[in-house]
């Protein structure tokens, strides 16, 4: 605490007797000039009493330069009437000029001794039940094992289950509002994202310098500084704060870590809805618009915007729900390497040089799965980065992305697997909803298209690709016969499949052989076709997924027809020499994913560190 301790008693005894002495003393000062006055004059009690006229006249001259001696009852002698006259007047100025000033000095020392007598008033001050700090930079020091601070999460204030009203908890986060005016300091407190508390502090009448100096400091710190709250826990309303029914009665605080002043944007700005800064615009007083660029350069701050922690919530509980889905159907989690030669073909690849050898960056763990399932591990799944050197700067594509890929094999037909990934999928949609209420709320505030979650059906919506292009004919769109969908024939097919089969959320099966990799196993009713699907939701495409060539000589003459040569695939090749059962399984992008169940603008706001053909940092 900053507030000095109060003087002792002894002390404030002294000062007090200090002033009275000092006030007697003017006052007998005062008193010994009148009776001088009366007396006739400080001349008349310093005369010398033997001395002639002209001793007289020398005295009258240089009196002021002599020491006295008492002598009230000597006459004036040797000199005329109108210098006694003359002289009585001047020591009567000079009477009444020192009284005033003893007057002046009695009334100063009074004034002082008030001004001490309010200075120990107001040291007087009891020790204040509050207290602020700068904690400075913590080190962990290793001979103090315990933390004397508990917390409480911010975000089981006031709820059930929680600290009770009354009680006194401790509280970490950044400051995200700060309001200080007068004798009072409002703060609000944010942690885990999207979770806040009020916490408010006053002048205090017994304290008044004490608190005022805790009011100043609390008004200089900087929004976004990190900061340990004590207080009491007061119900209250406070609709501008997540935790709305209560309040932090403030005791003490504690300056963790600092911001700078200057944030690159502010974060009141940065979470507002593309609808509220396009409706301010009309206005005197528009919003400032924050541009993706200067996001994604500042995204540490930027992942602080409540909607963007979510989205990073919502990502995160959709690897879970994934884990979930596939250890309940029986599949092993795996782990491939991510570095190896050239296999799948094709310009998309990140070169390297390995120790003198060609190296890439892996497109996807295909192979591995692969040759997983010819190691009898039935089922496998994997969570990890992919890399497609692709040029492409849109809403959608990333050069970086966490795959999660699935591999398993099947018995009869490889619509097991699309019965598999659909419940799956299921699981997952579902999941999303019941344990992100409150990210989908703080999401959806922000960025209102995906308000809706997307509709999906209880059993696969399986549409084949012949099927597909009647229906883009049929709406009087191009069809692109047996090449590959662009993005435009992509929408507008998920459009159509919504109005007329009522999903969001669909396979789309037997793609062509010319757009499908070697490993695709083609339709034995048609080899111009492939045992291959993609999903989609919300009219683009979230998944790609096949029936993979499962003998060897069949897969020799695949690559072969892609011009691939054989040598960098030999180990792949021969995994099936000894034995391989029917398999299949696909890839999802799982930030593609988050981006369109949730219905974002840019696949972007669904990465944390998105890497594209024109970003390597941060």
């Amino acid at each position: 605490p900053r507030a000095a301790p109060p003087r002792s008693a002894p002390a404030r005894l002294f000062m007090a007797r200090l002033a009275l002495a000092y006030l007697a003393l003017m006052l007998t000062a005062t008193h010994a000039a009148f009776r001088v006055l009366r007396s006739g004059g400080p001349r008349a009690a310093c005369r010398p009493t033997t001395a002639g006229p002209r001793a007289a006249a020398l005295f009258a001259r240089s009196s002021s330069r002599m020491m006295c001696t008492p002598a009230e009852d000597a006459p004036a002698e040797g000199l005329s009437k109108t210098a006694l006259k003359k002289l009585k007047k001047q020591e009567e100025a000079a009477a009444r000029k020192a009284a005033k000033k003893a007057e002046k000095a009695a009334a100063n020392g009074a004034a002082a001794a008030a001004d001490g007598a309010a200075e120990e008033e107001t040291g007087e001050e009891p020790p204040a039940t509050y207290s602020f700090a700068d904690d400075g930079v913590l080190m962990s020091d290793a001979s103090v094992l315990t933390s004397p601070r508990v917390y409480a999460p911010v975000r089981t204030l006031g709820a059930e289950g929680g600290p009770a009203v009354g009680e006194e908890v401790w509280v970490r986060g950044r400051l995200f509002r700060l309001r200080a005016k007068g004798n009072q300091c409002f703060l609000v407190v944010r942690s885990g994202g999207f979770y806040t508390v009020q916490a408010c502090f006053f002048k205090d009448k017994e304290t008044p310098r004490q608190s005022k100096e805790m009011l100043s400091w609390l008004g200089g710190l900087n929004v976004e500084s990190i900061i340990d709250v004590r207080g009491e826990l007061v119900e209250a309303t406070v609709n501008s704060c997540s935790q709305g029914n209560v309040e932090l009665a403030i005791r003490e605080v504690r300056l963790v870590s600092a911001s700078l002043p200057q944030l690159p944007f502010e974060l009141e700005d940065a979470s507002r809805s593309e609808e509220e800064v396009t409706a301010s615009e009309a206005t005197d007083k528009p919003f400032a618009r924050i541009g993706q660029e200067l996001r994604l350069n500042n995204r540490c701050v930027d992942l602080r915007v409540p909607a963007n922690m979510a989205i990073m919530r919502c990502q995160s509980q959709v690897c879970t729900l994934f884990r979930e889905a596939l250890l309940a159907e029986g599949f092993t989690e795996i782990h491939t390497p991510k570095l190896g030669s050239e296999s799948e073909g094709g310009a998309g690849v990140f070169r390297t040089d390995y120790f003198g050898q060609n190296a890439c960056l892996a497109q996807s763990p295909q192979l591995y799965k692969q040759m997983a399932i010819a190691s009898d591990m039935g089922r496998v799944f994997e969570i990890a980065p992919v890399f497609r050197a692709e040029n492409s700067n849109t809403r959608r594509h990333l050069c970086e992305f966490v795959g999660l890929d699935l591999e398993m094999e099947f018995g009869q037909h490889y619509n097991e697997v699309i019965e598999v990934m659909h419940t799956m999928f299921v699981h997952l949609f579902t999941g999303i909803e019941e344990r992100c209420q409150q990210e989908l709320t703080v999401i959806r505030q922000q960025y209102p298209d995906g308000r809706d979650p997307p509709r999906f059906s209880a059993k696969p919506t399986v549409v084949h690709w012949e099927q597909a292009m009647q229906m883009l004919t049929d709406a009087g769109e191009e069809a692109p016969g047996l090449d590959d969908l662009n993005t435009q024939q992509e929408r507008a097919l998920g459009k159509l499949v919504a109005e007329q089969m009522g999903t969001d959320f669909y396979f789309l099966d037997r793609f062509p052989a010319d757009v499908r990799p070697f490993y695709t196993m083609p339709c034995p009713d048609d080899p111009r076709y492939t045992n291959s699907y993609d999903v989609f939701l919300r009219g683009e495409e979230i998944c790609s997924g096949a029936q993979r060539v499962h003998e060897p000589a069949m897969l020799e003459k695949a690559i072969a027809a892609k011009g691939l040569p054989l040598e960098p695939l030999q180990a792949y090749i021969d995994s099936m020499r000894y034995g391989m059962p029917p398999h299949g399984g696909g890839g999802i992008g799982l930030e593609r994913l988050v981006f369109l169940y949730l219905n974002l603008d840019n696949v972007r706001k669904a990465s944390m560190f998105p890497r594209d053909p024109r970003r390597l940092t941060p």
